[in-house]
């Protein structure tokens, strides 16, 4: 039987982008079950004493670039540091995420597609005939999911997903969430590889 993931993830966060690759490749060495759950992060910043990027010390701001750089070299990538469209309103396409995941779609093409559109080819994620196109090419309904994001069961679910992500200690994108344990940052697959390989019982905050 599969076991089950959970993953937190915001369109707007590069290390999702950067870890999406490595992370799809553990679910396949695995044979993991993903429960997709795209979050708002400065909703998520504003529960749990996180800030939005431009209210961060310029130190922050600044290393932050630096290690851009060094994880984009790490991972074989190519990408913009600072997008063109960037940041966007990633409701949209969040929105086709959810409503392709309950229609019993596979989402991951299309996660692949945004995450590339967003920092490879600098692609406005908050126009509609962008995302519908992105779906399309996935092999997904993409005008019937466009039109179903705006939806109330979709903006209900999305709701959901922040509900749950408060619940299960979640803070930040991507978030890796195995048994009950948080694994935040794509910098943390390797351990979350190693909890996989190891089997062993989920580590829990000490009380």
């Amino acid at each position: 039987m599969s076991r089950s993931i959970d993953y937190y993830f915001s369109f707007q966060s590069p290390w999702a982008y950067i870890g999406h690759k490595v992370f799809r490749d553990l679910v396949s060495a695995y044979d993991l079950k993903v429960n997709h759950k795209p979050v708002v992060l400065l909703d998520l910043f504003s529960e749990t004493g996180g800030l939005p990027l431009m209210k961060r010390h310029p130190v922050r701001q600044r290393y932050r670039m630096v290690e851009l750089q060094r994880w984009r070299d790490k991972r074989g990538l190519n990408f913009h540091l600072q997008p063109k469209h960037w940041p966007f309103n990633a409701r949209l396409a969040d929105g086709v995420v959810i409503a392709a995941a309950a229609a019993g779609h596979d989402p991951d093409g299309f996660l692949r597609r945004v995450y590339a559109a967003v920092w490879e080819d600098q692609l406005n994620l908050a126009d509609a005939d962008v995302v519908r196109r992105l779906a399309d090419e996935a092999g997904l309904p993409g005008a019937e999911l466009v039109e179903q994001s705006a939806g109330d069961a979709v903006s209900a679910a999305y709701e959901q997903n922040r509900q749950d992500a408060l619940t299960a200690d979640v803070f930040g994108s991507p978030a890796y969430v195995l048994d009950g344990e948080v694994f935040w940052g794509q910098d943390r697959i390797e351990l979350l590889a190693d909890a996989l390989k190891s089997g062993r019982a989920p580590y829990r905050p000490k009380p």
